[in-house]
């Protein structure tokens, strides 16, 4: 497959010019304007942030994308999907007032809020996966799949699961409904290691399906019948002592978001933002953010998301340090940032898995945008 091209604009700006301005002349540089608008609806595909977390992206990156699809003639939304576990956007009510808490309202982006998958994120379609190897179909919220465009716009950012968050996590996860999330996570199962656990129970109020039990001894263990592997206590026990050493279920999670990314993409025009900043280790799905790792990197686009994530995880693994981040408690044994954060996950399968399938290819041009 050839090369595909990556379009970049870093965070400086001169006096007078602004990075929305910046962020407006890299996608049209990127062939943004090429794109039919005219008359169609376009989803604008986003995080809305967990409220208690501050590292999600700003409403002003929306509104600048979504002004510009409306000056095209386009129809913009905002939109995401209920989550599947515990916290404040695991229903469209509650989905919605954390959007409006973290800015996110038709007054400050231009563009009203759609919960793709409805009320209570039983709202999707079954669509099928062209070539899917682990999925034959996908549970899409549905007024992602009634959208005529699909525009990724993500925060990219660490994971506990999948080791870094970006444009196919974003389209992938992001777009699946409830009953797609647990079809994509049910391979991978959480074990508690014993000796690390204090039995402090803070788990359980992160945990949906009542999965975390204790014992006479006062330490979590997981019930696997009940659990359907979302990793949230991974990412919220702060004595690292639960974890995922299965091997093999991190990879198939990342292949699953690739087919689930190529079922939500198949058919329509798409385009690709990743905005590199406040580079967190863990998704913005926590209630709270930990100090970002690199510094502030830029801004990406692309038509291809597979190019745009190698190109992302390829900056964020160039940059340095932060020194009073969580990297410097790390080991640095694997010379990769997000793998040294996140020692049990694979990110490379996103990558190698969604070129296998077609989505796109690892392989860029770098074009950088003044």
């Amino acid at each position: 497959m050839d090369r595909s091209s990556v379009y970049f604009t870093d965070m400086r700006c001169k006096v007078g010019e602004g990075l929305l301005i910046k962020l407006e002349r890299l996608i049209r540089t990127a062939g943004f304007e090429g794109i039919p608008f005219k008359q169609k609806y376009v989803a604008i595909k986003i995080h809305f942030g967990e409220p208690g977390n501050l590292s999600f992206l700003r409403p002003n990156f929306a509104k600048t994308v979504a002004d510009r699809v409306k000056a095209l003639g386009g129809l913009p939304f905002l939109t995401d999907c209920n989550t599947l576990y515990v916290g404040r956007r695991n229903n469209a009510l509650v989905h919605m007032d954390a959007a409006f808490e973290n800015g996110y309202t038709p007054l400050s982006t231009g563009c009203q809020n759609i919960i793709a998958d409805g009320l209570k994120g039983t709202d999707d379609l079954e669509v099928p996966v062209p070539g899917g190897v682990y999925c034959t179909s996908a549970r899409i919220g549905r007024a992602i799949m009634d959208a005529d465009i699909l525009i990724s716009l993500n925060h990219f950012k660490g994971h506990e699961m999948s080791g870094f968050g970006g444009a196919i996590k974003n389209l992938g996860m992001g777009s699946g409904s409830r009953a797609g999330k647990m079809l994509m996570h049910n391979e991978g199962k959480p074990e508690v290691d014993q000796s690390a656990c204090v039995g402090c129970r803070f788990c359980t109020k992160f945990c949906n399906q009542e999965a975390i039990l204790f014992g006479e001894n006062k330490k979590a263990r997981i019930d696997h019948a009940r659990c359907v592997g979302c990793g949230r206590c991974m990412g919220v026990c702060n004595y690292h002592a639960i974890a995922n050493n299965s091997g093999t279920s991190g990879k198939l999670l990342n292949c699953k978001m690739a087919e689930y990314t190529l079922a939500v993409l198949a058919g329509r025009p798409h385009f690709h933002i990743s905005v590199v900043n406040q580079v967190s280790p863990y998704c913005d799905c926590h209630g709270e953010n930990d100090a970002a790792v690199v510094p502030d990197i830029g801004i990406f686009a692309s038509f291809d998301p597979v190019a745009l994530d190698k190109a992302c995880i390829d900056a964020v693994n160039a940059a340095p340090e932060i020194r009073t981040s969580i990297l410097s408690e790390r080991e640095r044994i694997h010379h990769d940032h997000m793998t040294d954060i996140h020692p049990t996950t694979d990110w490379r399968s996103q990558i190698s898995h969604a070129e296998k399938i077609g989505l796109g290819t690892g392989t860029y041009e770098l074009v950088t945008v003044k």
